[in-house]
C-alpha cells in the first residue's frame, strides 16, 4: 500500500501540478482548485485532517520526512495538495 501510494505520489510531483506546504494546501482547498490532499501522519494541523473538507484527504501512512521522500524532496513534507495529477493515479488511489 505504501508503495503504491509512494508511486502516484512521485509520478504526479513528475507529470502533474503538486504545491508543497499548509499554506499552500489551505489557499488550494479554499479557492477550489484542490483535487486531493496529501498528509503526513505528524502533520501538526488536524483541521485539515478532520474531514470536513469538501476535498478527500489521504493521511500517508508515514511522517513528514517519509512523505518527503516519497515525493522525490531532500526536505520534510507535511502536505501537499494535486492540482492536476499528469500521468499518475493518484486520485483513483485509496
Amino acid at each position: 500500500m505504501v508503495t503504491d501510494i509512494s508511486r502516484s505520489l512521485k509520478a504526479a510531483v513528475a507529470t502533474g501540478k503538486v504545491k508543497f506546504g499548509l499554506s499552500e494546501t489551505k489557499k488550494a482547498m479554499s479557492t477550489g482548485a484542490a483535487k486531493l490532499v496529501v498528509v503526513s501522519e505528524n502533520c501538526p494541523d488536524d483541521e485539515i485532517r478532520s474531514g470536513e473538507t469538501k476535498v478527500k484527504v489521504v493521511v500517508y501512512p508515514g511522517d513528514n520526512l517519509e512523505l518527503g521522500a516519497a515525493c522525490g524532496k531532500p526536505f520534510a513534507v507535511s502536505s501537499l495538495v494535486i492540482l492536476d495529477q499528469g500521468s499518475s493515479d493518484i486520485l483513483s488511489a485509496r
